[in-house]
């Protein structure tokens, strides 16, 4: 009989398909506990598992009760973090979930904690903002949920908010404490009302919330902790009531729509960076309790206009109101004996910084900021145009003491100084000249970052000339280079490399003197204080015979020569010397 080869061909396909699904759910039971267990990683101690990360590409994960015949009782820390999660299931055999374990599971949109659980480490559901409910077993012993939110058992204790519910929230008058973190990043949220059950609020509640305008706080909380409100960039208003004592760290940092703030009598501290960024605050009242601002608490505040220091206030830190750069004016109390670096650094708009004549460690000249035996210059304010000198009182130039004086051309820095602090002159943009009328001092790190005056030559590119250091004749410690250290903060460091030249008389030619005056031809001559400048005269400068005319020392750093015999010749020529 003759044999179809193609049927039978096919046949046998049939046959052997038939057999492997046969054997397939055998296949299947085979291999499917080592593909599952290969999707995470984990650990093992004391005889169980402890899930570190998940390796898988599911969306929706089963975590295994048992791995390698053994239990399967902790998600450990940051174990799904920022996973592609839609949805999880967690058996009955875990007992702990870590801290950030489902952190930043975008596409998470639901939860179940088991009756097993009883340990949820912080920030465990945090930056989840499809989650809309985080449910849990009814049998927990330790935990429970109402409306999607975590809680503890007897509901005494907010846990953790879930990112995807909007609009507003009234915390339930049972809560007494809000932990860590529990509502950050819940980026629908617009409006929150804490009752005055709660007396602690935990660090970064509310931080990244940036729907949230409008916050009311129960008069039972003592504390604004760490980042409780950071970058809540809708934030306008809030009200913080007479209960609190103190505003953490960073505590309103980055709320850029916050446009006045009333700080009660209740708080004796600001924390540091507490309303750093807050750029649109145009107004803040500290009050007299108030006894110390931390660093950079005010920092990048850019349309706060003006501030009333109280008399209360004994330290302002590092930057305190660093890059306000529309603050005016200031005015130190004499409470005050500790100012930090740069805490009025880059305040371009400032031209004077007060002190009360009656502080006994700060005083200011002409709106300089010194100390009181003016032997330390510590900040200009950053309003300054035009040139400077330094009083000849000054031995040391504080760190940043020009930061950010992006108005200066020029300095005049007397034989006093022995040493200039770390980022004297950074961001001074238009600086051109330094002229130091002493021996070189000591130079810190940085002390003319950016201060290089950009010259736009067109086609997009730009020619940056820098600061040329001047030196007088017969001073020491100078070179045809002034070599500046620099650090970059990131473990880059080298030298800056700054051209010196000799630091001669010069007729100033800007101010109008040049001419006759009372029937006299003159002009004002500019050179170091204390120095002796000759004029010499010539009537060809084909075959010059110089005569000389006048020796006078400067005073102030200028001087006005007038030539009364100007009308004898037809033209006449003039030369500056030192004698």
């Amino acid at each position: 009989m003759k044999t179809n080869n193609a049927l039978s061909k096919h046949a046998r396909c049939l046959t052997t398909a038939w057999a492997a699904t046969k054997l397939l759910p055998l296949l299947l039971l085979l291999i499917l506990p080592g593909v599952v267990e290969a999707q995470f990683n984990y650990t093992t101690t004391n005889g169980t598992i402890t899930i570190t990360g998940y390796t898988g590409y599911n969306s929706v994960v089963t975590i295994p009760s048992r791995i390698n015949d053994l239990p399967v009782t902790a998600i450990g820390y940051g174990a799904f973090c920022e996973s592609g999660l839609t949805s999880v299931t967690i058996p009955t055999s875990v007992t702990s979930i870590g801290v950030e374990a489902f952190c930043g599971c975008s596409f998470l949109t639901s939860v179940t904690i088991p009756n097993s659980v009883t340990s949820i480490g912080v920030e465990a559901f945090e930056d989840c903002p499809s989650l809309t409910a985080i449910t849990v077993h009814a049998a927990n012993s330790v935990y429970s949920s109402m409306g999607g939110v975590l809680f503890d058992k007897s509901q005494t204790t907010l846990i953790q908010f879930p990112g995807r519910i909007a609009g507003s929230y009234t915390i339930p008058d049972s809560v007494t404490s809000i932990g860590d973190y529990a509502f950050q990043s819940c980026s629908d949220l617009g409006n929150v009302i804490i009752p005055n059950s709660v007396t602690n609020m935990g660090e970064g509640e509310f931080a990244g919330c940036r729907s949230l305008t409008n916050v009311t706080i129960g008069n039972s909380v003592t504390s604004i902790g760490y980042a409780a409100f950071c970058d809540c960039s809708s934030l306008t208003s809030v009200t913080i009531p007479n209960s609190v004592t103190g505003i953490g760290l960073q505590a309103f940092c980055g709320c850029s729509s916050l446009t006045s703030v009333t700080i009660p009598n209740s708080v004796t501290g600001l924390g540091d960076w507490a309303f750093e960024a807050c750029a649109n605050l145009t107004s803040v009242t500290i009050p007299d309790s108030v006894t110390g601002i931390g660093e950079g608490a005010f920092e990048l505040c850019t349309n706060l206009t003006s501030v009333t220091i109280p008399n209360s206030v004994t330290s302002l830190g590092n930057w305190a109101f660093d890059a306000c750069t529309n603050l005016t004016s200031v005015t130190i109390p004499d409470s005050v004996t500790s100012i930090g670096e740069v805490a009025f650094g880059d305040c371009t708009s400032l031209t004077a910084i007060m002190v009360n004549t009656r502080n006994p460690v700060y005083s200011d000249v002409d709106g300089v900021l010194f100390n009181h035996s003016l032997t330390m210059l510590v900040q200009c304010p950053g309003g300054i145009v035009g040139s400077y000198t330094i009083p000849n009182t000054v031995t040391n130039i504080g760190d940043g003491a020009f930061s950010g004086c992006s108005g200066l051309t020029k300095v005049t820095i007397p034989s006093s100084v022995t040493s200039i602090g770390d980022w004297a002159f950074s961001g001074c943009a238009r600086l051109t000249s330094v002229c130091f009328q002493g021996n070189a001092p000591s130079f810190g790190q940085d002390v003319f970052d950016f201060c290089y005056n950009p010259d736009d030559k067109g086609c997009g590119q730009q020619i940056w000339d820098p600061v040329t250091i001047y030196y007088l004749p017969g001073t020491t410690g100078w070179s045809t280079n002034l070599s500046v250290a620099w650090n970059d903060g990131d473990g880059d460091t080298g030298f800056l490399n700054l051209p010196t030249a000799l630091w001669l008389p010069q007729v100033q030619t800007s101010d109008g003197s040049v001419g006759v005056r009372t029937n006299q031809f003159g002009f004002t001559i500019n050179w170091s204080s204390g120095m002796t400048a000759a004029v010499d005269a010539c009537t060809n400068l084909a075959n010059p015979t110089w005569i000389p005319l006048a020796t006078n020392t400067l005073t102030s750093g200028s001087l006005y020569f007038s030539d009364s015999q100007w009308k004898k010749y037809p033209s006449r020529f003039y030369r500056l010397r030192m004698p």
